[in-house]
């Protein structure tokens, strides 16, 4: 950009020499005066340009950095241990499971009970985001009650609950590592 300015004031200069040259003064001064007038229209619609593609690229840069952090948020995983064991858990995408992850993030401990012989029941600590529904759980299903109890299945109920995500057991192996006595589970994020 600095090369067409320079050629243009180059070029400017050795017209002004050449009408210096020949018999009309007045036209030198108006080739100059048209040239001038020509290098500064130049030179602002170089630093317009160059203004316009900074704003562009930086717009770009801060929509490239917004999707690289969403991405990240949505790709942040939590795993899930009953007593001492890892379970694998599809976790639903809600703000639900959005909040728990955030209080998984320095270690979440719960101490979980037998209820109705089919499920264990546990207090979060505080209240967390819900869209509460009528639901059918089956085995293995993860909801919230209450908006401040996490509830895991290895029998079946009908309730209004929010889904947090589904154990991938068998309802036999479900049986087995909750049916048999108060558990505690560790929710923790990697």
């Amino acid at each position: 950009m600095r090369m067409n300015i320079a050629a243009a004031l180059t070029a400017g200069t050795i017209l002004v020499s050449l009408a210096g040259c020949s018999a009309a003064p007045e036209s030198a001064t108006t080739s100059a005066t048209q040239i001038t007038t020509s290098a500064e229209e130049t030179s602002e619609m170089t630093t317009e340009n160059i203004t316009a593609t900074a704003i562009s690229e930086t717009s770009e840069t801060t929509a490239q950095t917004e999707e690289t952090t969403t991405v990240t948020e949505a790709e942040i995983s939590m795993t899930l241990k009953i007593g001492e064991r890892e379970v694998q858990v599809t976790w639903e995408d809600n703000d639900s499971v959005d909040d728990l992850k955030k209080l998984a993030a320095s270690g979440l401990t719960i101490k979980m009970s037998m209820y109705g012989g089919f499920e264990q029941v546990g207090p979060i600590g505080q209240s967390i985001a819900r869209d509460d529904e009528q639901i059918a759980t089956a085995p293995g299903d993860i909801v919230l009650y209450s908006g401040d109890q996490i509830v895991v299945f290895y029998g079946s109920n009908s309730w209004e609950y929010t889904r947090l995500g589904k154990i991938n057991m068998s309802e036999d192996e479900l049986t087995e590592l909750l049916g048999n006595g108060d558990v505690t589970i560790t929710l923790s994020v990697e």
